[in-house]
């Protein structure tokens, strides 16, 4: 399965990348190591015209080339469903803007195309949210709009994280102590005064020395290390972007029983790139949308994930000429 497959990436803009740290560059280039053609579009790109999905692309190349990573042909539109792979690498949030991108690639799933992660995976699988599917792997967490019920919730477990539940990257997360003053205004924060719902979790102290570690599923079977992202000294999240420490590790009996749990709902529903996020043994959230540590997981341990995922994307396509 060669030249023949012709595959169209959705995601940010492709200048704006970090070399070293991007994922969807890493899943690029080993798509185009098989001699898949690629294409790129973002979402402003996306239309549907009477009922066919469609997007204005660009043939595109990439370059393990840390001074010129890609370089881009003339745009045409075209049938997304024409496409054998779409990959949607799109960076929450997850707006209502996400919301209807997942309506147009669904028509073009219709059509024929596979869609990686799946669209409607994509749209009922929120990442904070899905975490209660599996309660069973997870701490204790509660989803509310009601500041009270919140409060209520400190009482009960002590210290506790908070957080939005449409944004990525360690954006707008709080650690709250027991009888912390900041409570009410990070509650009526998060919530807008109780009109949109927020999360809040039993803080997780493991994540001050294990990190928050984040393993990679692809087609609901794991990569057989996880990301461990260490908090710097100033700072309570374990997100990359938010300055934290990646330190590579082998999976533990845990964190495979953890994969075993969540895995098979996930190659069920077509999502084939996942990433779980877990502190103490505790999956905090489900990664759908565009999970990253490909990156530095290839550099710490000498694999190719990208290929895993090429491989996973190849079984899922009807045989090629």
């Amino acid at each position: 399965m060669g030249s023949n497959v012709r595959m169209v990436v959705v995601m940010d803009p492709i200048e704006r990348i970090k070399y070293a740290k991007d994922t969807t560059l890493a899943i690029l280039l080993a798509a185009q190591t098989r001699g898949w053609q690629l294409h790129y579009a973002e979402q402003r790109d996306l239309r549907l015209r009477d009922g066919v999905a469609e997007a204005g692309v660009r043939p595109l190349s990439v370059h393990a080339d840390p001074a010129r990573w890609h370089s881009l042909g003339e745009r045409t539109v075209e049938a997304l469903g024409t496409y054998d792979v779409i990959l949607m690498r799109k960076d929450p949030p997850f707006d209502i803007e996400f919301i209807y991108t997942s309506y147009i690639l669904e028509r073009a799933e219709l059509a024929g195309a596979l869609v990686v992660n799946r669209a409607r995976g994509l749209r009922d699988m929120n990442e904070k949210v899905y975490t209660g599917w599996f309660p069973q792997c997870c701490a204790p967490s509660l989803i509310t709009r009601d500041m009270a019920e919140m409060a209520a919730f400190a009482r009960t477990h002590g210290k506790i994280v908070c957080k939005p539940l449409h944004s990525m990257g360690g954006h707008s997360i709080f650690a709250l102590e027991p009888g912390d003053k900041n409570s009410r205004v990070v509650f009526e924060t998060l919530t807008e005064e109780g009109t949109r719902f927020a999360v809040v979790q039993k803080y997780l102290p493991d994540i001050a020395i294990g990190g928050d570690s984040r393993i990679l599923l692809i087609d609901g079977e794991p990569v057989p290390y996880a990301l461990a992202r260490i908090p710097s000294p100033e700072d309570h999240r374990g997100n990359l972007a938010a300055g934290a420490k990646g330190v590579g590790r082998p999976l533990n009996e845990r964190d495979r029983w953890l994969c075993q749990q969540i895995g098979p709902a996930l190659r069920e529903a077509g999502m084939l790139f996942v990433g779980l996020d877990v502190i103490g043994g505790y999956v905090t959230e489900i990664n759908v949308t565009s999970p990253t540590g490909v990156r530095e997981l290839d550099q710490i341990f000498g694999i190719d994930i990208g290929s895993m995922l090429m491989d996973a994307i190849a079984r899922r396509l009807p045989a090629k000429a």
